[in-house]
């Protein structure tokens, strides 16, 4: 194959420094070969902005449609893992809960009784990891809020997060998953079974049930607690960090507490928490530089879209008052842009604000620095910080 000569950037990339620090990687690439062909990856790597559009919002060529589909092979299908029809009609049962007012009107007083909860349990210690003390915590009793599923308490659904997770990130680094995540799933469909069983239920899955078969309302569920997860406990450690790290940026949001959205999609922008998304093309096309043949992985870069310098200015700096921060592309675009988007806009700003309002000096632990990381998802392993506790 002729690839490694004309993609040599693409040749002697690793997979181990895209998931270490993969920004000056993915800058060199966006800049000489924004459509690259990785062998580490075996498939294509999308990494500028336009181009990456261009493959989001095409479904017909570039499918998620595949047997490859790396959570589809845990979950089953979804709205994840499904095109055209058939993932529309897997989507809309759960839509109009996830809408802009339906988020407001849902979720917010739950998220901050819970955000006061939690941060209240904190407040005395002066320190603490936050990422699994806070960010988490929170982000679990959301979906578990939403998901309305009975029987079911926030570790139990953490416990099945976490199995899910690691079998999906094994298979992705081509490795076989072990039975964990089989089996969490298989507890948590077990647990969707029941929820629309139960005449005395109300919830988001009842509804669907009466729109879907069981097994698909179970592999929506897994898919909804995935992203809910994931994406929001990473949205708060990642955007924690940002803000931490940029003492002059704090200061400004501090000062100004109207500037949190900006910092929320700055910190989206500078770190997504989802860094790629996998499509599949089904038929031979040209995308930018490259010729990609049927049944090739495309893989869109998040991470490397988001600082393409033809669209951010200073692409590499932290600007809460960035003016076009929002054409950010951490939850993805086209048809699977992130259903429950708002939401962990919503969890992540109220999280935010309640943290700096009530830790005063809160601050990074100067002993236990910390860094993102993560091939497919990233954030920080930990977040360990410290804050005056008043004598």
């Amino acid at each position: 194959m002729t690839t490694a000569v004309s993609f040599p950037l693409g040749a002697s990339t690793t997979l181990a420094e895209l998931a270490r620090d993969p920004h000056p990687r993915l800058a060199l690439l966006r800049a000489h070969e924004p459509v690259s062909w990785l062998p580490e990856l075996n498939g294509w790597l999308v990494t500028r902005r336009d181009l990456a559009l261009d493959v989001m919002r095409d479904s017909v060529t570039f499918t998620v449609d595949d047997p490859r589909f790396t959570t589809a092979q845990v979950v089953g299908p979804s709205m994840l893992s499904l095109d055209g029809a058939a993932h529309t009609r897997h989507r809309e049962p759960f839509a109009a809960p996830f809408r802009p007012r339906g988020v407001h009107d849902g979720f917010a007083a739950f998220i901050e009784r819970e955000t006061y909860r939690l941060v209240t349990a904190l407040e005395p210690a002066g320190a603490t990891e936050l990422r699994r003390s806070f960010a988490g915590p929170l982000a679990v009793a959301v979906v578990t809020e939403a998901l309305g599923l009975v029987g079911a308490t926030t570790d139990t659904v953490l416990s099945w997060y976490d199995a899910i997770v690691r079998s999906v990130s094994d298979i992705t680094a081509g490795l076989e998953a072990g039975p964990a995540g089989p089996a969490a799933y298989a507890q948590l469909r077990a647990a969707v079974e029941a929820t629309v069983a139960d005449r005395h239920a109300s919830s988001l899955l009842v509804s669907a049930a009466e729109r879907l078969e069981l097994p698909e309302v179970a592999s929506n569920a897994a898919v909804l607690m995935f992203g809910g997860i994931e994406t929001t406990e990473a949205m708060i450690t990642n955007a924690l960090l940002h803000l931490l790290q940029n003492p002059g940026q704090l200061a400004v949001v501090q000062a100004d507490s109207g500037l949190l959205d900006g910092a929320v999609e700055e910190s989206l922008r500078l770190e997504p928490g989802a860094a790629v998304v996998d499509r599949y093309a089904t038929r031979d096309t040209v995308l930018g530089p490259a010729a990609i043949r049927r049944g090739d992985l495309v893989s869109v870069s998040l991470t490397g879209a988001n600082r393409d310098p033809a669209v951010f200015t200073d692409p590499d700096r932290f600007d809460v008052r960035r003016a076009n921060a929002r054409l950010q592309l951490a939850f993805a675009h086209g048809p699977h842009h992130c259903i429950a988007a708002h939401l962990a806009r919503l969890e992540t700003r109220i999280a935010l604000q309640r943290l700096l309002e009530r830790l005063p000096g809160l601050r990074l632990d100067p002993q236990r620095p910390t860094s993102p990381s993560g091939l497919v998802f990233r954030k920080p392993d930990t977040l360990h910080v410290q804050w005056d506790v008043p004598s």
